[in-house]
């Protein structure tokens, strides 16, 4: 099982349990000037997603570690990531052995309830890999009629295509020629360069680190489904550290500096909406 499904997965569990720790309801929110004090913002993370947190040589490295030390250098803290299984990343938060998560954590139903979270800081939406020679082909779902598409067993892109096949009929279209499913991404992406398949579907930042590790050879075409995003997340009661967190991002969304980074990481710029978005 992929990364990005087993964190679905997991996600889902930990939030269930949370009911069940003591004391959530009544907790107490911690303040920037404790935070201060420390000299330091406890992040938790799961230190093996590239490119947001991962270890390179022993340490904790990526995107996110670059932002963290943006968000806390007004602060004067440093960031401390703490390497966390995803299946208790939200109650360890509850359990206050971390500040927040910063873990490219998507936006759900079940995470919104559950923890307070900051305004968007990367994109988590769905995208589509294809061969860079059909960048002038296949441009929008529309172009998707009469060709083999390529997906994971169990990720999300799987439950996407019965919707985009749904949508791609309801205009009149033919729908897919064909949908393969494969047991990992790689596999998936070895027939798209093979010509088996037209195209792969897979999170946006997840495609782009294929863009990178293969210059010249794919194109990304976005919009396959909804937008969504991450965002850093925080105990509910926390409300003075994400209102600080949420004035940062957007100092840094205005100079520019969270674009620098992603281009660094990412190879390109993402479009970040400014508030957490509304989810059903």
């Amino acid at each position: 099982m992929s990364t990005l499904s087993r964190r679905h997965l997991l996600a889902a569990g930990a939030a269930s349990a949370l009911p069940l720790l003591p004391g959530l309801a009544w907790a107490a929110g911690t303040t920037l000037a404790q935070i201060k004090a420390s000299g330091e913002l406890r992040i938790g993370c799961e230190a093996a997603y590239v490119p947001f947190t991962y270890r390179l040589d022993g340490k904790i490295v990526g995107y996110d570690v670059e932002l963290a030390d943006l968000l806390c250098k007004p602060l004067g803290v440093k960031p401390n990531f703490i390497d966390t299984a995803w299946a208790g990343v939200i109650p360890s938060l509850y359990a206050k052995k971390f500040d927040v998560v910063m873990s490219s954590m998507s936006y759900t139903k079940e995470r919104l309830e559950r923890v307070g979270f900051t305004v968007p800081y990367a994109e988590a939406s769905q995208a589509l890999l294809i061969r860079a020679a059909d960048a002038d082909k296949i441009k929008t779902t529309a172009d998707l009629n009469g060709r083999t598409l390529a997906v994971k067993l169990g990720s999300p892109g799987q439950i996407l295509q019965e919707k985009i096949a749904a949508s791609l009929k309801s205009a009149g279209g033919s729908g897919f020629k064909e949908v393969r499913t494969f047991d990992d991404h790689p596999s998936a992406y070895v027939a798209l360069a093979q010509g088996r398949v037209d195209g792969v579907l897979n999170t946006l930042a997840t495609l782009a680190m294929v863009l990178k590790d293969a210059p010249g050879k794919y194109a990304i075409v976005k919009g396959m489904g909804g937008d969504n995003w991450a965002g850093i997340a925080a105990r509910k009661e926390d409300t003075e550290l994400i209102a600080y967190l949420d004035t940062q991002l957007a100092a840094l969304k205005a100079n520019g500096a969270i674009y620098q980074l992603q281009e660094k990481w990412f190879g390109f710029r993402m479009h970040l909406a400014d508030t957490i978005p509304a989810l059903g």
